[in-house]
C-alpha cells in the first residue's frame, strides 16, 4: 500500500524496452540477410556483366528480343546489336537483362 503503482511499473520499463527491441533487431536483421544482401549481389553481378560486353555477344534485352552484340563503345551507354540480318538498333546497356551463352556450347548429351 505505500509503494505507488507508478515506482513498480518503472522498475520493469529497463526490461521491457529490451523486450520490445529485440523481436525488431532480429526482424531487421533476418530482412537484410535474406532480401537486402542477394540483392546487392545480384546487383553487382549484373554491373560487371554489363561491364564486360564485347563484340559478338548474344544478348537478351529486357523486352524479350534476343540479339547478338555488334558495336560496343567504351564509356557510353548504348550498345548496337543486331537483331536481324542487317537490323541494327541501339540499346541501353541497364536493358539488357542477360548474355546467352553459343548455341553450340551446351553440354553433350549422353
Amino acid at each position: 500500500m505505500l509503494i505507488s503503482p507508478a515506482y513498480a511499473q518503472d522498475a520493469a520499463g529497463a526490461v521491457g524496452l529490451v523486450t520490445q527491441l529485440a523481436p525488431l533487431l532480429l526482424i531487421f536483421g533476418v530482412f537484410y540477410f535474406m532480401l537486402i544482401r542477394p540483392q546487392q549481389k545480384k546487383q553487382r553481378e549484373h554491373r560487371a556483366l554489363l561491364a564486360s560486353l564485347k563484340r559478338g555477344d548474344r544478348v537478351l534485352t529486357a523486352g524479350g528480343i534476343i540479339a547478338k552484340v555488334v558495336t560496343v563503345k567504351e564509356g557510353v551507354d548504348e550498345v548496337e546489336v543486331e537483331i536481324a540480318p542487317n537490323v541494327r538498333v541501339s540499346v541501353l546497356r541497364q536493358t539488357i537483362g542477360d548474355v546467352l551463352k553459343p548455341i553450340g556450347a551446351e553440354a553433350p548429351k549422353a
